[in-house]
């Protein structure tokens, strides 16, 4: 990474805006008052990052991108509330992420490290995006959703309000997602329903066999065998005590407020 910051001669940079060491500029961009640019981020030609936004070292952000103005919300009155984004995370072309809006609970919207966020891509306020993700062309998640660690969703991905996607869970393309997604599971169809484990994904980042064999107990126990209560509460006092997995698979179904995606029993 040089240490020299550039900053094209057409980019419009506000002189109270902060630049880390080694930040690039790209024609045309701008860079509001209260932004916040760690070392070595890099902004395409087109970019416009305003609002009370932190980009993190090294993010890059392709051109047409909006980051950080002000979130589509109607109730939002101007109160200053936050963006967040981790490092060397990835905002591809005219992709969209908003701040936090006001309300209880609300405030800030914290997108993780190393995530992939492509093109025409949405994330909406008080949204939080765990590590590594990666949404798909034109996926769009709406406000107060949270997306855990290593989720990966599919192309035009839709994701209703207040809806959790699971850690390593992953959709299919256009999917039309309305409720919580388990951990380590696959959803697809419009609407959106299980139709399995994410099984290559868990063999691709080093699951043991065991793990994933337990697992696959637990998804059949709940969504193919039921009843759903009593599996849950079976898994709780047994199998989930043995694997941390099934643990955490468990915790985000228990804690579920928007309710649990089931298992998908026709085509899309």
């Amino acid at each position: 990474m040089s240490s020299e910051t550039v900053i094209h001669p057409t980019a419009l940079v506000h002189p109270e805006a902060r630049l880390g060491v080694g930040v690039q500029v790209g024609p045309f961009s701008v860079v509001g008052q209260h932004a916040r640019l760690g070392d070595g981020v890099k902004l395409h030609s087109h970019v416009v990052v305003d609002g009370h936004t932190t980009l993190h070292e090294g993010v890059e952000v392709y051109p047409f991108a909006a980051v950080g103005l002000r979130p589509q919300d109607k109730k939002y009155d101007g109160s200053v509330t936050t963006l967040e984004v981790g490092a060397r995370t990835v905002i591809r072309e005219s992709a969209t992420l908003q701040p936090g809006s006001i309300g209880p609970g609300c405030g800030e919207t914290k997108v993780g490290t190393d995530c992939l966020l492509m093109a025409y891509t949405h994330v909406a306020h008080d949204c939080v995006v765990g590590n590594g993700v990666i949404m798909a062309n034109a996926t769009q998640i709406a406000g107060h959703c949270t997306i855990e660690d290593y989720a990966i969703l599919g192309g035009v991905t839709t994701v209703h309000q207040f809806v959790r996607v699971g850690t390593r869970a992953i959709t299919g393309a256009s999917s039309r997602v309305q409720q919580d997604i388990p951990p380590f599971t696959m959803a697809d169809g419009h609407p959106a329903g299980l139709v399995g484990l994410n099984g290559v994904g868990l063999q691709r980042a080093g699951f043991s066999p065991e793990a994933r064999a337990a697992l696959k107990r637990a998804f059949r126990a709940l969504f193919l065998r039921g009843p759903y209560a009593e599996a849950l509460d079976e898994l709780e006092g047994g199998l989930a005590l043995e694997h941390p997995e099934v643990a955490t698979l468990c915790r985000l179904l228990r804690g579920s407020e928007r309710g649990v995606m089931r298992a998908r029993k026709s085509k899309r």
